[in-house]
């Protein structure tokens, strides 16, 4: 078991998501940055679709029940094991008493800790991931709270020898300006060409408003294109006949503040979508702090298919490099 001393900011049960029920108005939840999280997994072991603890900002302070191995992923939030630094991207192993805590948030924003063999909470419409905004899913459906008792699974594939680590290559840097990839699509007709331009040319600072839910980004005013608006699709310009959300998708509501919607956010609406972040850099997304900058790149979907792809072959080779250190 483990123990939550103190829960930090948000810290939350994710695993893979709640895939399947999109179109009922189930957004998927899970990690938002699946790179770390199948990292953190793969170095302890674990079945790739075990829960993990997703760690926001500010890291907890949690006492382990019984020796066991763990890993952390993701932003540099330095973790210390009963006061002493530890590495991240690190198969590490506990013993009894031993308790993980974190100083302050160096680089990204989420942190991910794996523990042998996975968090054990129930499933819930096929997921073990957190969906606070309705409370299901997770530890109880909501965040972490200070006395709460975590207890570990059985979702060990192998065993993982304690000092395994990920090679330089393969982790992520995490700056303060981000180049976030976009295929620039859906409802993107509805803005001026000068606007569409505005768009990728302008560098857009993170507002306080950044959760599982959206990013709302601050920066120039985008203008739509006049039109008699059509019947059902509301007075503001920004407005359309009601359409699905993509993950990752741009909206502008009155052309101010794009957001970005992510892993917990309403799957429809009717606000004009004007681009999608490629899946890959959701995670990159992930890692993104307030008042931090982030610049929109348009990709075709041959390129994002292709990121896809790399990504992909970097696990692959995480995988075989932690199968051959084991």
């Amino acid at each position: 078991m483990i123990k939550v001393l103190k829960p930090g900011l948000q810290t939350t049960v994710q695993d893979r998501g709640r895939i399947g029920y999109y179109e009922i108005g189930m957004p998927p939840s899970g990690a938002m940055d699946k790179y770390a999280y199948t990292v953190a997994n793969l170095l302890v072991g674990n079945d790739p679709e075990a829960a993990v603890l997703e760690i926001t900002y500010l890291g907890p302070v949690l006492e382990f029940g019984k020796r066991m191995k763990i890993s952390l992923t993701g932003g540099e939030i330095p973790p210390k094991i009963n006061g002493q630094p530890v590495p991240m991207w690190t198969t590490l192993e506990v013993r009894e008493g031993d308790q993980l805590s974190f100083d302050f948030v160096k680089g990204g924003a989420r942190v991910y800790l794996a523990v042998e063999g996975g968090i054990a909470v129930p499933l819930v419409m096929g997921s073990r991931s957190t969906y606070t905004l309705i409370g299901i899913g997770g530890f109880e459906g909501r965040a972490l709270a200070e006395g709460d008792v975590i207890h570990t699974a059985d979702m060990i594939r192998k065993s993982v020898a304690a000092g395994t680590s990920v090679e330089a290559s393969l982790i992520p840097t995490y700056g303060k300006t981000h180049e976030i990839r976009v295929v620039v699509g859906l409802c993107s007709y509805r803005l001026t060409e000068e606007s569409k331009e505005t768009f990728l040319a302008t560098e857009w600072t993170v507002t306080p408003e950044a959760n599982r839910t959206g990013y709302r980004h601050r920066g120039e005013r985008l203008q739509f294109v006049e039109r008699e608006q059509p019947f059902g699709a509301g007075s503001n310009p920004s407005n359309v006949t009601d359409l699905g959300y993509p993950i990752g998708s741009i909206q502008v509501p009155d052309g101010v503040e794009p957001i970005v919607l992510l892993h917990d956010a309403v799957t429809g609406g009717g606000y004009a979508t004007i681009a999608t972040v490629i899946s890959t850099d959701l995670d990159r997304m992930a890692q993104v702090k307030t008042n931090e900058k982030v610049r929109f790149v348009s990709v075709t979907m041959a390129e994002a298919l292709e990121a896809r792809k790399n990504v992909q072959a970097k696990l692959g080779r995480v995988a075989q490099m932690i199968e051959s250190g084991s």
